[in-house]
């Protein structure tokens, strides 16, 4: 799903929408600082502390939730704002939010997984296991790849641009139920934007495919295999696939909320139908089970070595974020710290959240959550900013640690 309502190569699916997205509505009362293990209010705010409450003064967000391990191995986790704005509830510490688009990188892992097992070709075409349903319009499945669909090089526009043409469509559309081979069908409506292999571009199309694909293999549901094979495995228990038709999140969560214009209220779309994201933006999960997760993933605990190999090689990634360079690999992006250290991770916005991540081979690692969708690029920044300062920063006086 598309991480953010702003323009940008990375997010095409609502560059409509982003025309009427300049500015945020502005929340007014004061961050809340997380709370020490014995309960007690935290001292002075740390560096990461700060930002996260910047997100919420300044920024503009009603709530942000984080978690943060160090090189020390120690586990932070941090709050600021409200978990919901209408009873000024606090954020819940490591509560669920919807991922978004961190879920291409579970998806990808499934399907490196198969590679690993003989059983998909990363070279083979979509056409070989998926025979018709790329076609028409100039789409041709037999001229993409699997690894081009997993790597953003297939050329495929995205469904989002089809389905999501204005901005009160983020609420009118919010419950709304797609069936991936609607999503499909939305994006082949349009042309391809260049040939397979020819440059990067984010779709959430590519994954969506990429889904249909593993279904076709094993002949079991994604959100299956993605469970028996990622979560259950790495004892990640507040991860999971919503079901059919599931728009309530199950467990301790904030509220997530939507703005549709500069200036205007916060709209709460916390019980919304994330079908529309499916294997490219539908899990739920916590910041810590999220940074668990790829903490793994870059660990080489989930791919045999040819395969994460194969994931980690990157191609330029030209517009993945609105902040410093980023390469592209097979559903996960690496990025250079500004304290000069290699970080790989995703990122994802869905209806009410986003959340920005990333993990060092030294065991480093951040996941920030917002429980709105930006809406400009500084508001996007600002949180890649505090993903980067919770890595290369050293006082985390305000946190609790665990």
């Amino acid at each position: 799903m598309p991480p953010h309502a702003v323009t940008s190569t990375r997010r095409p699916a609502l560059r409509a929408v982003a025309a009427t997205l300049a500015a945020a509505t502005i929340l007014t009362g004061s961050a809340a600082f997380a709370a020490t293990d014995s309960g007690r209010p935290a001292g002075p705010p740390d560096a990461v502390q700060r930002q996260l409450d910047g997100l919420v003064s300044e920024s503009g967000f009603p709530g942000v939730l984080a978690s943060v391990r160090g090189a020390d191995g120690r586990v932070r986790d941090y709050t600021a704002g409200v978990g919901d704005l209408q009873t000024r509830r606090p954020v819940p510490r490591d509560g669920q939010v919807r991922i978004g688009s961190n879920t291409k990188t579970f998806t990808a892992v499934v399907v490196l997984q198969l590679v690993g097992e003989g059983r998909i070709d990363l070279d083979a075409t979509v056409e070989h296991y998926l025979p018709g349903v790329v076609r028409g319009h100039g789409n041709d499945g037999s001229a993409i790849t699997v690894r081009q669909l997993l790597q953003q090089t297939s050329g495929l526009a995205d469904y989002d641009d089809v389905l999501f043409t204005k901005a009160q469509d983020l609420i009118d559309k919010s419950h709304s139920y797609y069936q991936p081979r609607r999503l499909v069908d939305a994006a082949l409506t349009n042309a391809p934007h260049f040939a397979p292999g020819a440059r990067w571009e984010y779709s959430n199309t590519n994954y969506v495919l990429a889904g249909l694909i593993v279904e076709q293999v094993t002949e079991r549901p994604i959100g299956e295999e993605i469970t028996n094979r990622i979560i259950r495995p790495l004892g990640l228990r507040d991860t999971y696939w919503p079901g059919v038709g599931e728009q309530s999140l199950r467990g301790t969560h904030p509220h997530g909320y939507v703005a549709v214009g500069p200036g205007a209220p916060w709209v709460d779309v916390t019980d919304m139908d994330p079908s529309l994201g499916w294997a490219a933006g539908q899990l739920v999960s916590t910041p810590d089970e999220l940074r668990t997760f790829f903490q793994a993933l870059v660990d080489g605990r989930l791919l045999k070595p040819a395969q994460q190999k194969a994931m980690m090689t990157t191609v330029p990634a030209p517009g993945f974020e609105p902040t410093g360079e980023y390469a592209y690999g097979l559903g996960i992006a690496s990025h250079e710290l500004p304290c000069g250290v290699e970080a790989w991770g995703h990122g994802g916005d869905i209806q009410g959240f986003e959340t920005r991540n990333l993990v060092t081979r030294d065991g480093r690692g951040a996941v920030v959550a917002v429980t709105g969708l930006p809406t400009g690029e500084q508001m996007l920044a600002e949180v890649n900013e505090s993903v980067e300062t919770a890595l290369c920063g050293t006082d985390h006086r305000a946190s609790s640690v665990r």
